[in-house]
């Protein structure tokens, strides 16, 4: 059957036992794109049989599922995401009918495996140990905040879906907030800093657990987790530029808050960021003619001893665990 890729649907949910795929998806996520490919690697067969031809076959030696999806960020998925990409959370609540979400880097090589769907017009799939490599939350103007996930999966297994997509709230430009600090600590008093867009990625490194017996891998592990991402802002100040030069750490939060959505009787729904040590790269000052200056610059975020953490993330919903 033909159809148009609007009518898939891609959904997640959290794996009770790690490798074993759920039967339903505990959200479907509204999206701008998504792939979620099998894909074989195979071994050519380059044995010389007395003919000059530079093979007599090729075999699979391994199977595995890789994706990508993009969409708006909502306010209760995300936290699935966030559990997938960062390994660990607490989560207390609920106060003024809202539970809080509190984020951390697990230190282990098995961050949480979610099971991912998709469904069709010609087939439904489910695909088991469902890791994300990389998660990049966006904040820009013009449009709904976004966020970016890659993942890793086992090859995908024939299912029968029902969709069902949860209200959830979304985060326009207008509910940003972004500032900079010189501790975790100072950024709740800090000032608001004017930006047009900001992204930060999280990176899993993620590797495939191969053995001898089993065509696909016995389990997808993260390695080393990284934080990078970048900004741009008019250039109104030397603020940035000073900071990259004298090789100065700032604690940097990006928070999204809908303060047009209330929670129980005052709490809103939020997500908050907070990148404990970051250090700034690759400035460019744009001159454009006919524009107003603008700069654009990098940013890692680093491990900060004194914290014990590299991020925080704070998730409020009215979602009561993950």
């Amino acid at each position: 059957m033909k159809f148009i890729g609007r009518t898939a649907d891609f959904g997640i949910a959290k794996e009770t036992v790690r490798g074993t795929a759920e039967t339903a998806a505990t959200f479907y996520l509204p999206k701008m794109s998504v792939s979620l490919d099998d894909e074989t690697e195979k071994y050519v067969d380059e044995n010389s049989i007395g003919i000059v031809e530079d093979s007599i076959d090729s075999v699979n030696v391994k199977k595995v599922a890789v994706g990508e999806f993009e969409g708006k960020i909502g306010d209760r998925s995300m936290g699935l995401l966030l559990l997938g990409a960062l390994g660990s959370v607490s989560t207390t609540g609920p106060s003024d009918s809202a539970y809080t979400h509190t984020y951390n880097v697990g230190q282990s090589a098995q961050h949480q495996a979610l099971t991912l769907f998709l469904e069709d017009s010609n087939q439904d799939y489910k695909y088991a140990l469902g890791m994300i490599n990389t998660l990049t939350i966006e904040s820009l103007l013009g449009q709904y905040a976004v966020v970016r996930a890659s993942f890793r999966s086992k090859i995908g297994a024939t299912a029968t879906l029902t969709p069902s997509y949860t209200a959830e709230n979304h985060f326009l430009p207008k509910h940003g907030v972004f500032k900079l600090a010189s501790t975790q600590a100072g950024l709740g008093a800090a000032s608001a800093v004017n930006i047009r867009r900001v992204s930060v990625t999280f990176n899993n490194n993620l590797e495939d657990d191969d053995a001898i017996g089993s065509e696909q891998p016995v389990d997808i592990l993260n390695k080393q987790f990284s934080i990078s991402g970048s900004l741009e802002m008019v250039f109104d100040a030397e603020t940035i530029k000073t900071l990259q030069l004298a090789d100065t750490a700032q604690a940097m939060r990006i928070q999204l808050q809908n303060t047009d959505v209330t929670i129980g009787a005052s709490t809103r729904p939020e997500l908050r960021v907070d990148l404990h040590s970051v250090k700034f790269s690759n400035l460019r000052r744009n001159y454009n003619n006919n524009d107003v200056a603008t700069i654009s610059v990098d940013f890692t975020g680093h491990y900060k001893l004194a914290d014990s953490r590299a991020i925080t993330v704070v998730l409020v919903n009215t979602q009561a665990s993950y």
